[in-house]
């Protein structure tokens, strides 16, 4: 069964060899240019996705609008994307030992975003990749979830794994 990436995962793609993707810093934020209007009464929050090159020779990539779909809630409503305050990865070539990142902000109801899944679909060389997906959540307590709030949730899963990581693996990142 294929499983989704947690948020902060690398993806490698196989098809490009060197090239990964990752999507991390998942927060609530408020937007730099202000808050659209189609967004009144949702909770602001950004992501961060960054492709990296690990590889010998340079890609181009694309990472656009309608190549990320980020879903909120247990239902996976599509969140409020903000395209005019993000950033996105518009024909950039990826050197080697180099990376490039887009920031989107995204809107959702307050409730839903403990539970947020982003969907990206790389372009890379005018050559699409398969898409990936990326679980996490906003705005869960530490002491809640250690307090067992949560308990069979995803974060919950994650938090248990990360912290089980730490103490598997001392002194590594």
């Amino acid at each position: 069964m294929y499983e989704p990436n947690v948020v902060g995962d690398w993806q490698e793609y196989d098809e490009h060899a060197g090239l990964r993707v990752r999507v991390h810093s998942l927060a609530a934020a408020e937007p730099p240019r202000g808050r659209d209007d189609a967004a009144e009464g949702l909770t602001y929050f950004t992501l961060r996705v960054t492709v990296e090159n690990r590889g010998a020779r340079h890609y181009g990539i694309h990472l656009e609008d309608g190549q990320i779909d980020v879903r909120v809630g247990p239902d996976g409503e599509s969140a409020f994307i903000d395209w005019r305050s993000s950033q996105f990865i518009e024909g950039f070539d990826v050197y080697p030992l180099r990376r490039a990142t887009a920031v989107i902000y995204a809107a959702g109801a307050e409730d839903s975003l403990k539970q947020v899944d982003v969907q990206v679909q790389l372009r890379v060389e005018e050559e699409w990749t398969e898409r990936r997906l990326w679980a996490g959540g906003i705005g869960l307590c530490e002491a809640a979830v250690a307090a067992g709030v949560g308990r069979d949730g995803l974060a919950h899963q994650v938090s248990k794994f990360l912290r089980d990581q730490d103490q598997a693996e001392p002194g590594t990142p």
